[in-house]
């Protein structure tokens, strides 16, 4: 997904000097942008809805009913995509309220914060994430 995933009013985190990984205040501030995330995604699939009942019209013309087919698909893979990161975050909260929030979950090494921020829902260190990407460039050739 290229599109940005933080929510615009994220403030970034700096930590104070000597302050444990994941901390409490940590865990807060990622438990924060992702809750704010999933909201902002379910009100735009719930907008979504709304616009595609209001902009429901039957064309007589076959060329604009096939383009309106085709804007209704378009909008329902978003919906979709959206469900699916909405999943994806409410799994990241639960690692985040049981303690394994920010760890790779392939080596155990901590993710880090800029990267959390970059991708709250990261489960991935670099290192593996970019281990994973070339492990799959070569099975797609």
């Amino acid at each position: 997904m290229s599109e940005e995933l933080l929510p615009k009013q994220f403030v970034p985190y700096v930590p104070k000097k000597g302050e444990e990984y994941m901390s409490d205040r940590q865990r807060a501030h990622f438990r924060s942008i992702l809750e704010t995330l999933k909201e902002e995604l379910m009100r735009d699939i719930e907008r979504t809805v709304h616009t595609m009942q209001d902009e429901a019209t039957v064309f007589a013309d076959p060329n604009d009913r096939a383009s309106q087919e085709a804007d209704i698909a378009i909008e329902l893979r978003n919906r979709d995509r959206g469900r699916k990161l909405i999943k994806k975050i409410e799994d990241t909260i639960a690692l985040v309220d049981n303690g394994d929030y920010g760890y790779c979950s392939k080596c155990g090494v901590e993710i880090g914060i800029k990267r959390l921020e970059a991708r709250p829902t990261a489960s991935l260190c670099i290192d593996c994430k970019t281990l994973e990407e070339v492990r799959e460039k070569q099975v797609a050739k």
